[in-house]
């Protein structure tokens, strides 16, 4: 599990050349039917880090494929994708996924974690997650950062993002801060220590988000999605936070 080092996987320099090397566990696959819009996940990070965090080189882990984790020592820093999947699934890969995040927290390792990622954490470190008792999260949200997190993300403005989520942190971890919230997530971004967690997706282009909606109008009432869709062409600050993230993933061990 989370103490043997995974095989050598994909590594892919954002910028193009070697900088931090970052671990990114793939924790779950754009649907075959869509893949044509921004491609996988994995591929949607690398363009959003292209731009934004050049100094970073990402090796791909198919952890919800069943590659195995890494050890804490293995790379300079773990960012944590998205997933249809629920932190509280009963499932050995999420389980494995949670451990591993327990043993990054304890070697100060720089992690991100984007939507689920920022539910895996929470979870992992004794918060709590839950469905959300407001619906659906869909379309672009704005938070706004608290005092701390002002300070802590070089931004006192308000940032929209997209998002799209069912569950969401409802209680912080013990010792973690509250960087961001917004009306429909409270707990919009937090930090545990060395792991920086944010609940909406920096690396979805507008064109994705849309697809995504769509396909999914069998599960999605359709007064959210009608409140969602015209916000998808809505200006985002998706660049802003990306250097943030990249910055926090290209820091040395707190």
């Amino acid at each position: 599990m989370s103490g043997e080092h995974a095989p050598a996987g994909r590594a892919t320099t954002a910028g193009g050349a070697p900088g931090r090397r970052i671990a990114l566990l793939e924790c779950d696959h754009v649907d075959d039917t869509l893949r044509h819009v921004a491609g996988d996940y994995a591929d949607m990070f690398l363009a959003l880090f292209a731009a934004h965090g050049p100094q970073l080189t990402f090796e791909r882990i198919d952890v919800v494929g069943g590659a195995p984790l890494p050890s804490p020592d293995a790379y300079d820093g773990v960012l944590v994708t998205g997933s249809r999947h629920g932190a509280n699934d009963d499932i050995a890969w999420i389980d494995r996924l949670a451990d591993f995040l327990v043993e990054l927290h304890a070697a100060a390792v720089p992690t991100v974690g984007i939507c689920f990622g920022h539910q895996m954490i929470a979870h992992a470190l004794g918060g709590r997650v839950e469905r959300a008792g407001v619906g659906w999260g869909l379309g672009v949200h704005r938070a706004l950062p608290t005092d701390l997190g002002a300070a802590a993300l070089d931004n006192a403005q308000p940032f929209d993002l997209l998002v799209s989520h069912q569950d969401q942190v409802v209680k912080l971890p013990p010792g973690a801060e509250l960087l961001a919230t917004s009306d429909h997530a409270p707990i919009a971004a937090f930090r545990a220590g060395s792991l920086l967690a944010f609940q909406g997706h920096p690396e979805f282009t507008p064109a994705y988000a849309a697809a995504l909606l769509h396909s999914r109008v069998d599960r999605i009432p359709a007064p959210a999605a009608a409140r969602a869709a015209p916000t998808l062409s809505a200006p985002t600050d998706h660049a802003t936070v990306a250097r943030r993230l990249a910055a926090h993933l290209a820091s040395e061990p707190r």
